[in-house]
């Protein structure tokens, strides 16, 4: 007998009440613990709020995405979502209305709190508004208002469109927020991370920068676009999201290089980045070690340390995304999660533990499946 019950599924059809109930049918559980729903481009978010509300009775963990992982590959513009049944689940979610708030009083939560449950254990799904830019401070600040318990998540996107993402609370979509879920379980769990790039020897010094807007307006002292673009021997004309993607830079943090990437070249020569940055900071220019290689193999420990597996969270950076399509991976990389139960999002930046960071694919892994 399952400990633990696992329903995944997805809808590509374009009305999204309709979308709603045909997910609701394909992943719906009477005794559900835990929902995760995952937004595509394209749905009208009133509609899609209220139909969530009225179809699932549990717990509700959704946001806007900039594309979508399942049962049918990467895709745009579905609704993809999961239940979690279990006696061995308990789930508690609190709602931050307002990121810029948590941050400047950084009140605790309910939801942090310890239980008196000794033989469980805890973890914290987070999801946070992707345009927020405060994702660094909020991580930061959740992983100690969590007791250091593990914490792994995503940024929500709108599909490189960088007008608005949003987090589901309610019945309703919410812009500049966040939730958080902390689960307490006695089945087996652990978080991981992929990342695929190594540092080279090619360094770029930030000369200016306004930290509260992740904006770096000079490299070497020059205009900040233009010097990128040279470092990595392009055009400044040529700076496109599939070329940031494929040319990442890295910042070391306590032994360990996290790569920081580009979001965007702005009209006066800037570049906006989709982590915390600030002046003075020598980064690394990065290479690629193998997108598919990594994920394979990260992916292959998790399974040899969880023979039980029963779900696999997984936020990706949109950039690994770009990556896949420049070079025509997507079907491979589809491929390789299809051997595994996986549903996830491409993201505006992965969480994992006190970090906010890029061009990674962080997640949960479940088990309790035999």
């Amino acid at each position: 007998m399952h400990r633990l019950t696992v329903r995944r599924g997805q809808s590509a059809l374009p009305s999204a009440a309709d979308a709603v109930r045909d997910l609701a049918d394909q992943i719906g559980q009477d005794d559900a613990a835990l929902a995760l729903v995952f937004v595509g481009a394209g749905f009208d978010l009133q509609v899609v709020g209220r139909a969530l509300r009225e179809a699932f009775a549990c717990p509700i963990l959704a946001c806007t995405t900039a594309g979508e992982i399942g049962p049918q590959g990467y895709c745009h513009g579905t609704l993809l979502g999961v239940t979690l049944s279990s006696d061995e689940i308990h789930v508690r979610t609190a709602f931050l209305p307002s990121l810029r708030d948590f941050v400047t009083h950084g009140r605790a939560e309910p939801a942090w709190a310890a239980s008196a449950a000794s033989d469980a254990r805890r973890f914290a799904l987070v999801l946070l508004d992707g345009m927020s830019m405060l994702e660094d401070q909020v991580i930061a600040l959740l992983q100690g208002q969590c007791d250091g318990i593990p914490i792994v998540g995503g940024s929500a996107g709108d599909h490189l469109r960088f007008q608005a993402s949003a987090v589901y609370h309610d019945g309703a979509f919410h812009t500049g927020a966040g939730v958080v879920a902390v689960v307490e379980t006695t089945l087996p769990f652990t978080t991981f991370m992929v990342q695929h790039f190594e540092p080279t020897s090619d360094r770029l010094a930030i000369t200016a920068a306004t930290p509260e807007t992740r904006c770096v307006q000079e490299i070497f002292g020059a205009p900040a676009a233009t010097e990128y673009a040279r470092l990595i021997g392009v055009s400044r004309e040529a700076l496109t999201p599939a070329v940031f993607a494929a040319n990442p830079v890295m910042l070391r943090v306590g032994g360990h290089y996290y790569v920081r990437s580009i979001q965007r070249a702005n009209p006066d020569d800037s570049l906006t980045f989709y982590c915390a940055i600030d002046n003075g900071l020598v980064l690394t220019l990065a290479r690629p070690t193998g997108l598919a290689a990594s994920l394979a193999s990260v992916l292959a420990s998790v399974r040899a340390q969880m023979p039980d597996l029963a779900l696999l969270v997984g936020f990706d950076c949109v950039l690994r995304r770009l990556e896949l399509e420049r070079t025509a991976s997507s079907d491979r990389l589809g491929h390789i999660l299809s051997d595994y139960p996986f549903a996830g999002f491409s993201t505006y930046g992965e969480q994992l533990n006190g970090l906010h960071m890029n061009h990674t694919l962080t997640g949960l892994a479940l088990g309790g499946r035999a």
